[in-house]
């Protein structure tokens, strides 16, 4: 290609341009809501700064605008849009209805002759401060028959941004508005109706997949409530920066509807578990967006719900071919509404592109496209519904058939064990008397047992109790003698001075003299020393034997049939006087009584279970330590927790019990005692006893170190 064709083709293309760049609109009010965007140009200000006066003096930056419809991107940057409008038409006064609403800004100037005017318009101020109340931005262009302006429109958004611009007069724009409004209406009443027929199905069957499906159908209607511009009005909501994030935020949250509707209409996490985790991250995604809002990047968040949007769609079209391929019934009616939504989806943006063209259907195509998938996607619900029932029926036949063929064989076994138990009776009536015979000499032998272990106890306590009476009584019997002697004496004494005193012929002083003398010989002093002693020593024996009786009544105390209260102290001081013969002088005895309440209990019983643990602690000292130093036995007493309980803690520092026998003694008949030192029973008698005041009993043991039993008993039965 030579030069010269290059240089033809060049001007050929600069005098294209500047035809359309000086091109103006010839307005005869012919045609209703035709977009003029072949007729603007078009500059972006990407510093955001430059003024009205500063874009007047370069309308050389302008650049004509190919598009019916413009697209103006998705960033920061301040969009210029500029017109020149003719007025051919009869009417006065132009509207320029630019119908993208969900915008930041729109300023728009005119300027006729040397008059310049403009109006603002503001996204979160109130609707009904605008010279037109309507989501549109609606500006007045006092035009006369033949004069012509030049227009210029400021826009700023955070979202995408295009520019439907028309021109009307008072009548046809009328008639847009009432169109437009009319949709709206049906479609917000027919989306309402969806939502409230779905709740009323939610309450009625309590199927959690109709409450999903209307949170889902909610966000999906607010979202386009927000795209058509009439949340706003519809809700009162006049905040700038709610209006700037309810695009991306509804756009979000019908998202995160979508993906749990998804999830639990096709039950993807059992069904399809990789495609359950895959929606888990794209509703992460939505999270992440709507954090992006309300931390102001509300660009980024924007394009973050778009490449969300369009992924999570994907996976959720494949996800439902895969299942329907599968005869995965339920996906029917969904492919269809998702298939139907995403291609209404598809029209709309490519409307934005001007592949498609932009007109009242392409415009309303999503909301068109949400109506009939939350149509189908109900009936999805129902159908899905009635295949639960269906199921179910299925499913009852099937058990009824089971049920009834299992009556038939039982019908039959009962009539095979009718025969068998007439001959198993006899057989079994002979059994049950030998047995009845048995367990009478079982009772028989666990009484005698008892009786035997009692008898042992008995034979301890009795030797015990001897022991310990025993000292008292040979120290008063010992002394008894000696006194009988020394009062023997008294009365010798008495007769001589009683003698003396009836002498006559002596003095006074003679027989005081004499009686002196006796007293010396006699040494009464001494004499009476001794029997003071003597007395004292037959005191403490007749004292001791006293105390030995009263805690032999204490520790034997009958009340076997009903609950009495009881001081324990009291009990365990008894049981150990009773074992004070058993405590050589080389066991070291630690007592710490605590103040305890009396409680409710079979104290007879009690002083039982403390004697056969305390026989026990004692025995294990004496076979460690034999004849030796060094055997330790505490006894504790105190509030266990709280009030409502107390324990006892009984300590030796004996042989202690070896780990692979501690669970075994409490069984009766087991022992550890060489044959003849013990029945087996003493532990199991203590368990049993401690059981039934409602206790326990807690054993810490270390084999070679030593034992201790905590007994736990509460201060009231309840009974």
């Amino acid at each position: 290609m030579d030069c010269r064709k290059i240089i033809f083709i060049f001007i050929l293309l600069l005098s294209y341009c500047s035809t359309y760049a000086d091109n103006v609109l010839q307005f005869t009010a012919d045609e209703v809501n035709k977009y003029i965007g072949k007729y603007v140009s078009i500059y972006r200000d990407t510093t955001g700064t430059l003024s009205f006066e500063d874009v007047r003096k370069h309308d050389d930056l302008f650049v004509h605008s190919q598009q019916t419809v413009p697209n103006l991107g998705t960033d920061a940057s301040v969009s210029w849009v500029k017109f020149k409008v003719k007025n051919l038409s009869t009417a006065r006064r132009l509207i320029v209805n630019f119908s993208h609403t969900t915008i930041d800004e729109a300023i728009f100037y005119s300027v006729i002759g040397d008059k310049v005017d403009s109006v603002r318009i503001v996204s979160g101020e109130s609707i009904k401060d605008r010279e037109y109340p309507h989501q549109f931005f609606l500006f007045e262009l006092p035009l006369p028959n033949g004069a012509e302006a030049t227009c210029y429109l400021k826009l700023k958004s955070s979202t995408p941004l295009l520019a439907p611009i028309s021109i009307h007069t008072t009548k046809t724009l009328w008639r847009t508005l009432i169109r437009t409004d009319v949709f709206s209406a049906l479609y917000l009443g027919l989306m309402l109706s969806m939502i409230l027929y779905n709740i009323f199905l939610y309450f009625s069957t309590r199927e959690a997949h109709y409450y999903i499906y209307v949170n889902y159908i909610f966000w999906v209607m607010m979202a386009q409530l927000a795209i058509m511009g009439i949340f706003e009005p519809i809700f009162s909501i006049e905040s700038k920066w709610i209006s700037s994030r309810l695009l991306a935020f509804t756009g979000a949250m019908s998202g995160l509807g979508a993906i749990f509707f998804v999830k639990s209409f096709l039950n993807t996490a059992v069904s399809v578990p990789r495609f359950d985790k895959l929606l888990n991250i794209f509703a992460i995604g939505y999270v992440i967006a709507v954090v992006l809002l309300i931390a102001g990047a509300i660009v980024p968040a924007y394009l973050l719900v778009n490449i969300v949007a369009g992924g999570g769609s994907t996976i959720v079209l494949i996800l439902a071919f895969r299942l329907s391929r599968q005869n995965y019934k339920q996906t029917h009616y969904f492919l269809y509404a998702w298939c139907i939504f995403l291609v209404s989806v598809l029209i709309y943006v490519l409307k934005d592109y001007n592949i498609l063209p932009y007109n009242f259907f392409t415009l309303r195509s999503v909301q068109i496209g949400s109506v009939i998938e939350a149509m189908l996607l109900s009936f999805a619900l129902g159908d899905k519904i009635n295949m639960y029932r269906k199921e179910k029926d299925a499913s009852q036949a099937r058990e009824l058939a089971v049920s009834l063929e299992n009556t038939r064989l039982v019908r039959e076994q009962n009539t095979i064990l009718e025969q068998k138990v007439e001959e198993r009776t006899y057989a079994l009536t002979a059994s049950n008397e030998s047995l009845q015979k048995t367990l009478v000499h079982l009772k028989e032998t666990q009484s005698q047992l008892v009786e035997a272990e009692k008898m042992a106890s008995l034979g301890q306590l009795t030797a015990g109790v001897a022991h310990e009476i025993n000292n008292p009584i040979n120290f008063v019997t010992s002394n008894v003698a000696p006194l009988k002697r020394d009062i023997k004496m008294i009365w010798d004494t008495l007769a001589e001075v009683e003698r003396i005193a009836l002498t006559e012929g002596l003095s006074t002083e003679e027989k005081q003299t004499r009686i002196r003398e006796y007293k010396e010989d006699l040494d009464i002093d001494y004499l009476q020393t001794e029997v003071d002693f003597l007395l004292k020593g037959m005191h403490d024996g007749a004292h001791r034997t006293a105390e030995i009786v009263k805690s032999l009544r204490v520790f034997s105390r009958v009340d076997e049939d009903s609950l009495k209260v009881a001081d324990i102290n009291e009990g365990i001081e008894s049981t150990m006087v009773i074992l004070n013969s058993l405590v050589r002088e080389k066991i070291e005895v630690e007592k710490s009584y605590g103040e305890i309440p009396k409680i409710e209990c079979h104290a007879g019983k009690l002083n039982q279970v403390f004697l056969n643990i305390l026989t026990n602690a004692i025995y294990a000292i004496n076979k460690k330590f034999k004849d030796g130093n060094g055997g330790i036995l505490r006894i504790e007493t105190g509030i266990h927790v709280d009030d409502t309980n107390i324990f006892i803690k009984i300590t030796d520092n004996g042989i202690g019990i070896p780990k692979e026998i501690r669970e075994k003694i409490f069984e009766p008949f087991f022992t550890t005692k060489d044959v003849g030192e013990g029945t087996g029973l003493g532990m199991s008698i203590a368990y049993n006893t401690i059981a039934k005041h409602r206790g326990q009993i807690i054993v810490d043991s270390t084999e070679g170190e030593g034992t201790a039993f905590i007994l736990i008993l509460p201060v009231r039965q309840n009974n």
